[in-house]
């Protein structure tokens, strides 16, 4: 018998080391790409910044964009739905998505358009992650988590929250099912990812909050649960926006090319009307006010529309960078009004926000304790809970599937 049990302690001991250097060897790459996207896109921004006239030419940086994948046989909807459903086929992706993702961010945020970094990270990190699964050739059943590995490395990399990202990414391919045996790999990659991309010099996003803004209690424990169902609201509102923005101008304008220079006119034309920048590009300042208490009441509904305009028009970057800045202004209005700190409110928004339009409430969790820290884990814990419940069936990702409905099966 202890012959038996050491023989099988000897095989898993066998398997961990396989993983270690596979994961490991995933996570160091995916930290280099990851660095070197996270740095174009930063100086793209500053760039952006400091030449406001960049951003005229948005119409024609979604014609190049539009181009771009028809030079390389991609269909310009080629995005995050189908990183997801090839973990689930194991059909893997063309290895042209990353070169592909990778530019089109970058164009997108060097000229304005609203979007976000998360597409990218989970595209050009799928992307890796198969790639170096033909070269090692592995065991079928691997080939999902390697795929999973490239996604939780990227995604770390470009936001320094590695168990977050390990968590995300076996969370959302099935609502309800989780991958548990890509954990420990996804972990790995994700953690190898983050001191890579450190390592080389990549920028960090910083979320200060202050301390002692709440206590938990009855009334906080009460209040969090009111931004949660403010949370759910705004992810219907947000997932639903976006859908019927991709489905309406697809079909109302069916040639790629003229729907990206028509897209980036419109967002163009809306920034000018409004007569500011701030919601071109992530947002990453707004989110930081925010944050210190400062957002205005329309500013999440008008990043909704930016972002849907922006994306359904083929532009790339994402949609998580968007639901943050979304989730922050949103969460940083309402939480005055039932007695809670505006700072804080932003926070709870931010996390809200995102497990509503992702479905992926353990990774949001996760999240917060590693944006913000574990003093207000209760009130975060709550938020998300209650915006995972009220969100329904809402998500970013069309295909995206619930192993078993919210409220349970009726039969």
């Amino acid at each position: 018998m202890l012959r038996k049990q050491w023989q099988i302690f000897l095989h898993y001991l066998a398997a961990f080391g396989y993983w270690l250097v596979c994961a490991s060897l995933i996570g160091g790459l995916c930290g280099l790409v990851g660095a070197l996207f996270a740095i174009i896109v930063e100086e793209a921004t500053v760039i952006r910044e400091s030449q406001e006239v960049l951003l005229y030419f948005l119409p024609l940086g979604g014609v190049l964009i539009a181009l771009l994948y028809k030079g390389l046989k991609l269909p310009i909807s080629l995005g995050t739905d189908e990183i997801i459903s090839s973990v689930r086929s194991q059909e893997g992706v063309p290895i042209l998505m990353a070169p592909a993702i990778f530019i089109s961010t970058a164009l997108t945020h060097l000229l304005g358009g609203s979007a976000g970094r998360e597409g990218a990270a989970l595209q050009l990190g799928g992307s890796i992650g198969v790639a170096l699964g033909h070269l090692t050739k592995p065991h079928r059943d691997h080939w999902r988590i390697f795929e999973l590995c490239g996604m939780a490395a990227l995604f770390s990399a470009l936001f320094g929250t590695p168990f977050a990202a390990a968590i995300f990414v076996i969370e959302i391919i099935e609502v309800g099912k989780i991958n548990d045996r890509a954990l420990l790999p996804c972990v790995i990659s994700a953690v190898t990812a983050h001191f890579t991309a450190r390592f080389v010099g990549a920028p960090e996003d910083h979320f200060p909050l202050a301390q002692g803004l709440a206590s938990f209690g009855p009334v906080t424990a009460l209040q969090a649960a009111g931004v949660g169902i403010a949370c759910a609201a705004t992810a219907l509102l947000f997932c639903s926006v976006m859908h019927v923005c991709q489905k309406g101008i697809k079909h109302a304008v069916k040639n790629d090319f003229l729907r990206a220079a028509l897209g980036g006119v419109m967002v163009v034309a809306l920034s000018l009307l409004l007569g500011t920048r701030e919601y071109n590009g992530g947002g990453m300042h707004v989110i930081a006010n925010a944050l210190q208490g400062s957002a205005r009441p329309e500013m999440f509904l008008l990043k909704i529309l930016f972002t849907a305009v922006t994306l359904s028009a083929g532009f790339k970057g994402g949609e998580i960078v968007p639901s943050f800045f979304v989730g922050a202004t949103m969460g940083c209005v309402f939480a005055p009004l039932i007695g809670l700190s505006p700072a804080l409110g932003a926070a709870l928004g931010i996390v809200g926000v995102f497990c509503g339009v992702t479905n992926a409430p353990l990774a949001s969790i996760m999240l917060s304790a590693e944006l913000f820290g574990v003093e207000y884990l209760p009130l975060f814990g709550i938020a998300v809970c209650v915006s995972f419940m009220l969100s329904g069936h809402c998500s970013l990702y069309h295909a995206q599937m619930f192993a078993e409905p919210k409220l349970g099966r009726e039969d």
